[in-house]
């Protein structure tokens, strides 16, 4: 397969595009279920020509040990301060209403309304984002400074909400290769209004799948689930059981638009995609951070659950929780580096590299050194790069006992595995070394 496959053309076009993306995602309402997700799984649809598959799943459908949540929409929210202008508004900004309140509609006093209220004394002009998606209960957020400012006096309230029988939506997309064993890549659809997390893992996300589809075949099989956290993937979980036997490892893609890079090994621990990652990461030129994995995050946990015990990681950049906007109104378009998407796909590309080139060989020629000379591989090696062309060469042939894979030699020889693959491949053109499986 040609190099081109497994690069960005043109990154800084890329990264302006997905950037993009991310701005005109911002202004939905995502949540568990509801017009949100559905508008941005549209726009999903619209972006990949229609290749996507639309799922949508009953309420009080049993999923594992879950259930299939009500549809949560609303139309408006607001408070209305003593002198009767609205001073807290969904319309305005969707953080300002807890996600999942139930309707209201009522008068109360500060001193009522104060526990319906939510913010970060520690950041006094940010909203905070607060959720409330299993407990009966509603409320609002707003930024510290105005909560304190508030005056005495009877309040307002309305929450015009519908919370009852719909459904869950999700899509999902297989892109068949030669092999049918497939890589995941799944990102979440629920936060409403917060661009690193996760906008930026649905961009990129996006672009992979969208860059997978205008390729030719590749070795193995790409899937990927675009749903919400937690109770999305235990649904496709539970209506993919027989599935998850074909996935060979995976990804979960979640705030990608600052920092460096992070990846959080799957619950196996060394299974060949966390190898993979690690070794893009240590050739990349870039600082980077492996962490190992804890029952703790984002959807990779559901996965590697020990049930379905699957080798998905999590491919971030600053993860959650670490940088200072995390669940706040600061973490908005203007917070996120086109240039750290356009890298992430970039990196992400190269990671399904070392996955389709994963493999074992055999030496042909193993009792003592081939001449490589007069089979022309020396003479291929002219000009700058050649002594380090040559020795992937030789390590290739002195690893190849059957038993070492090409992840193994590149990792023993401190080599990218491109160079390495590009030399398995040379040495079998001449007959000097066999795949095996």
């Amino acid at each position: 397969m040609s190099a081109a496959k497994w690069s960005v053309e043109s990154p800084s076009d890329l990264g302006r595009e997905l950037h993009g993306w991310v701005r005109d995602l911002y202004p939905l309402n995502r949540s568990l279920t509801g017009p949100g997700v559905r508008a941005t799984l549209d726009w999903l649809s619209s972006v990949l020509e229609g290749a996507p598959e639309r799922h949508e799943v009953p309420t009080g459908t049993p999923v594992l040990d879950w259930t299939v949540p009500d549809e949560w929409t609303v139309r408006e929210a607001w408070i209305a301060d003593p002198d009767g202008r609205r001073v807290v508004d969904f319309a305005e900004h969707n953080l300002h209403l807890v996600g999942y309140s139930t309707p209201y509609s009522g008068r109360l006093s500060l001193e009522q309304l104060r526990p319906h209220l939510h913010s970060l004394p520690e950041e006094p002009d940010l909203i905070p984002y607060r959720t409330s998606y299993y407990g009966a209960t509603w409320g609002f957020c707003l930024p510290h400074r105005q909560l304190e400012a508030l005056p005495e006096g009877e309040y307002e309230v309305m929450i015009d909400v519908d919370l009852g029988p719909g459904s869950l939506s999700y899509a999902d997309l297989l892109i068949p290769g030669r092999s049918d064993q497939e890589v995941l890549v799944s990102a979440h659809t629920c936060h409403p209004s917060l661009a690193n997390d996760n906008l930026s893992g649905l961009a990129v996300s996006v672009a992979l799948a969208r860059h997978l589809l205008a390729q030719d075949a590749c070795e193995l099989s790409y899937r990927f689930v675009w749903a919400p956290g937690t109770i999305g993937a235990l649904t496709w979980l539970a209506r993919n059981r027989e599935e998850t036997a074909k996935i060979r490892g995976g990804l979960v893609l979640a705030c990608l638009g600052i920092g460096d890079w992070h990846y959080k090994r799957s619950r196996p621990g060394d299974a060949t995609v966390d190898r993979a990652v690690a070794h893009v990461l240590r050739h990349s030129g870039e600082s980077f951070a492996l962490r190992d994995f804890i029952p703790w995050g984002y959807d990779e946990r559901q996965y590697g659950s020990p049930g379905f015990n699957l080798a998905v990681g999590q491919f971030s950049a600053t993860p959650h929780g670490e940088f200072a906007e995390y669940h706040t109104s600061a973490d908005d378009p203007d917070l996120v580096d086109p240039e750290r998407l356009a890298g992430a796909v970039q990196r992400l590309l190269e990671t399904f590299e070392v996955l389709e080139g994963e493999s074992r060989w055999r030496n042909l020629s193993p009792y003592g050194e081939p001449q490589l000379g007069r089979r022309g591989l020396y003479g291929s090696l002219g000009g700058s790069g050649g002594r380090e062309r040559e020795l992937a060469l030789l390590w290739v042939l002195n690893q190849s006992d059957g038993v070492a894979s090409l992840l193994d030699i590149a990792e023993r020889a401190g080599i990218p595995f491109a160079r390495v693959r590009w030399a398995a491949e040379e040495l079998e053109t001449a007959g000097l070394l066999e795949r095996l499986g």
